[in-house]
């Protein structure tokens, strides 16, 4: 077996870059403010009886959701056949279009969803292509804490969408909006000229699944700090070669096959899907997209004295820095306590804040629309404990299930079905999201604050699955992950298993054997 991979500054420095998660978290971000600001409320919304311009819930469930709407299975064709640098050119540039289109509308709600379907598209495929792209170039001592990174970068983009649309939102026109929508195409084009620029290689385990060894070679060795003639790059091609090889012998990978029952392959996509389906109804993009709205609504943030009250916007940034705070951690966390204990954590304690939210909100807060004369002591209070257990709750998900499931994505497959397994539980994550995004209004409409009692339920059920059907991968090999679920442990016992002395060595598992099994 490959001795342990060296980590070299190279190889982490293109690990960061690419994972570039401001993109996403700045674009999931940003339209909260936006759905509060005058102009653009003026601009997208109808017309009152009282002449009054308001965004009806249907129409806010529009603009954001079409965003959710987006490329995930479509980048598992390109990515094969662009490879996955090439694909994350393709898509950031799709992306940038997207966000031109949103950024020239002027009142045409129509050109405004169409710009955010069309960023959508872009957004959804890199989400998917970038976990795929670290988990097969990083080197596995800092695989868990690179994509730990994207996770930080995706609240940093996040957080810093908040702090443009603080600054933006008391200009008297359409640069309260246009301006921070409009820096998303500063993303983008980050994104595709850092690829050229840095001469970001493609994955090697793509090159070799390819037939381009050569190409292979160098980029290991690249990432690796060695000469392409070290015997460290001759071992980790051997064993990348001889598992390609294996996964190779039945042909060309279908999406039916992610659900074969070799290898437990259907456990892992499942498994796959139901993480990201827990992770988008944690209730943390609930806060993410409509806080501003929520908070607004909820009367939050009045103090003892009626002159004396944060605005949402002010407290959207709080919530943005404390998820920038929360992640942070969890770069420590997610080697030190694994991947299932930082599951089941935060699926409690998070669990518990959005129970308190719910019944708080709902029996102390005022009814919507309630002047702020007309506030009582109790209403107040009851305001600040829900902005308090609010931002506890993006605090802890920060530090538990914001990377862990995009972890396990990476680091579950084998490459023969890697790109379409990760498309599948991606887009299961964007198809919640876009059920999240469309369906709150309509639901904080009917039952108000109680809709943290449906993210209350999902974080119940988080822990239960968690605990019953995720085993430990931490510190294994993409090879080993395969020896882990072969091996009949049971997820709860799995961790500190260990593989086999050599799990894949050649005289001892001829590749033939893997077309026999299949």
């Amino acid at each position: 077996m490959a001795r342990d991979v060296p980590t070299s500054s190279r190889a982490v420095l293109l690990s960061i870059f690419i994972t570039f998660g401001f993109l996403f978290g700045y674009n999931l971000g940003v339209i909260s403010g936006c759905l509060i600001m005058p102009d653009f409320i003026r601009r997208f919304g109808q017309e009152g009886t009282n002449g009054q311009y308001y965004l009806s819930s249907s129409r806010q469930s529009i603009i954001v959701s079409l965003l959710s709407a987006g490329g995930a299975i479509a980048q598992a064709f390109t990515s094969d056949r662009f490879g996955r640098r090439g694909s994350i050119l393709f898509w950031s540039a799709i992306f940038t279009v997207g966000v031109a289109i949103q950024t020239g509308t002027t009142y045409s709600i129509v050109q405004l969803v169409i710009g955010r379907y069309v960023a959508g598209l872009g957004v959804g495929a890199l989400s998917a292509i970038v976990p795929l792209y670290s988990g097969e170039t990083a080197p596995k001592a800092i695989r868990g804490t690179i994509l730990v990174i994207y996770q930080v970068q995706i609240i940093s983009g996040i957080f810093l969408s908040y702090l443009f649309e603080l600054g933006s939102h008391t200009i008297n026109n359409s640069a309260s909006w246009r301006i921070p929508i409009g820096l998303q195409m500063v993303w983008g084009i980050i994104l595709l000229s850092g690829i050229l620029l840095l001469q970001i290689p493609e994955s090697p385990r793509h090159l070799l699944g390819t037939g381009r060894d050569d190409e292979a070679r160098k980029v290991i060795a690249e990432l690796n700090g060695v000469p392409e003639d070290d015997p460290l790059v001759a071992e980790i091609v051997e064993e990348l070669d001889f598992a390609i090889r294996a996964e190779n012998e039945g042909g060309k990978a279908t999406w039916l096959e992610c659900f074969s029952t070799r290898n437990a392959l259907w456990r892992r996509t499942i498994s796959g899907m139901i993480l990201q389906f827990i992770q988008q109804l944690n209730g943390q993009n609930f806060y993410y997209y409509y806080g501003d709205t929520f908070f607004q609504s909820a009367g939050a943030g009045r103090f003892s004295s009626c002159n004396n009250r944060l605005s949402p916007y002010i407290i959207q940034t709080i919530l943005g820095a404390v998820s920038v705070v929360g992640t942070l951690p969890a770069l420590h966390f997610i080697e030190t306590w694994g991947r299932r204990k930082s599951m089941l954590l935060g699926a409690s304690t998070q669990a518990v804040c959005a129970l308190i939210v719910a019944v708080v909100g709902h029996t102390i807060l005022a009814p919507t629309g309630t002047p702020t004369s007309a506030l009582t002591a109790r209403n107040r209070a009851g305001g600040n404990v829900v902005i308090t257990f609010a931002i506890f709750q993006v605090f802890i998900f920060g530090t538990t299930w914001g990377a862990t499931p995009w972890i396990y994505l990476a680091e579950s497959f084998p490459l023969r079905v890697r790109p379409k397994a990760i498309a599948l539980g991606i887009a299961i994550n964007w198809f919640w999201n876009f059920m999240l995004s469309f369906f709150s209004p309509r639901i904080v409409d009917r039952i108000g604050p109680m809709i943290m009692l449906v993210f209350f339920g999902v974080l119940v059920f988080g822990y239960i699955y968690v605990y019953f059907t995720i085993p430990e991968t931490q510190g294994l090999t993409l090879e080993e992950v395969d020896e882990l679920y072969c091996s009949g442990v049971a997820p709860w016992q799995s961790v500190g298993w260990r593989p086999s002395e050599k799990h894949h060595r050649h005289e001892e598992k001829p590749a033939s054997n893997f077309a026999e099994e299949a």
